[in-house]
């Protein structure tokens, strides 16, 4: 009978959530499409084995680091729905939106629109999976809407969903403008249009 101890697998040599934020990084410059493994290894830091053997496959590690993202960036603007009015959540949620679609430390705009808002039938997948974030955030912040409503917050009859749909496609809008080039002022001066318009 062998004496011999079994041997342990190699640990993984890599911080996986700091491999995770480099790799969002690059989908959200060129996109789930024009993001090629080299630019993903090369960002990331490890070789392909390594890849592949730490999360299966591309589409599967654009699910790990959309689902990081989600976690972390997207977050801030979700906290703000957390203010004592419905108005104040909506103005720190587009406040906060704005601020984090313009800050220096990643690509400019936001990872869920630039990712694949437009993908080949083969990558539709991914454009779901975007798709399903946003979606995910529209119903936080109608949640907070309709509490308000009950709470006496807005006016009687109000749309919540409507009113959700509006403060999401104005953050979008803001992120298209931002990869575009917008700056943190110029969307800020739209959030104050749209809350002169939500209080005429």
């Amino acid at each position: 009978m062998s004496s011999e101890v079994p041997t342990i697998g190699r640990p993984r040599a890599f911080d996986e959530e700091a491999v995770l934020d480099r790799a969002a990084e690059v989908f959200w410059r060129h996109g789930y499409e024009g993001a090629s493994l080299s630019a993903l290894t090369s960002a990331m830091g490890i070789n392909r084995p390594s890849l592949y053997a730490a999360f299966g496959s591309k589409e599967q590690l654009f699910r790990r680091a959309f689902a990081r993202y989600h976690e972390t960036k997207v977050a801030a603007a979700r906290t703000a729905l957390e203010q004592p009015t419905a108005h104040a959540a909506v103005e720190a949620f587009l406040r906060s939106s704005a601020d984090a679609l313009t800050t220096g430390d990643h690509p400019p705009g936001c990872l869920s629109i630039q990712g694949g808002l437009a993908c080949s039938p083969e990558n539709v997948g991914i454009s779901e999976i975007l798709a399903a974030g946003r979606a995910a955030t529209e119903a936080a912040l109608e949640e907070r809407l309709s509490r308000a409503a009950a709470e006496g917050d807005l006016p009687d009859g109000v749309d919540v969903r409507a009113l959700a749909r509006f403060v999401m496609t104005l953050s979008e809008g803001h992120a298209v403008h931002a990869a575009a080039g917008a700056s943190r002022e110029d969307l800020h001066a739209s959030v104050d249009v749209a809350l002169r318009a939500l209080t005429a």
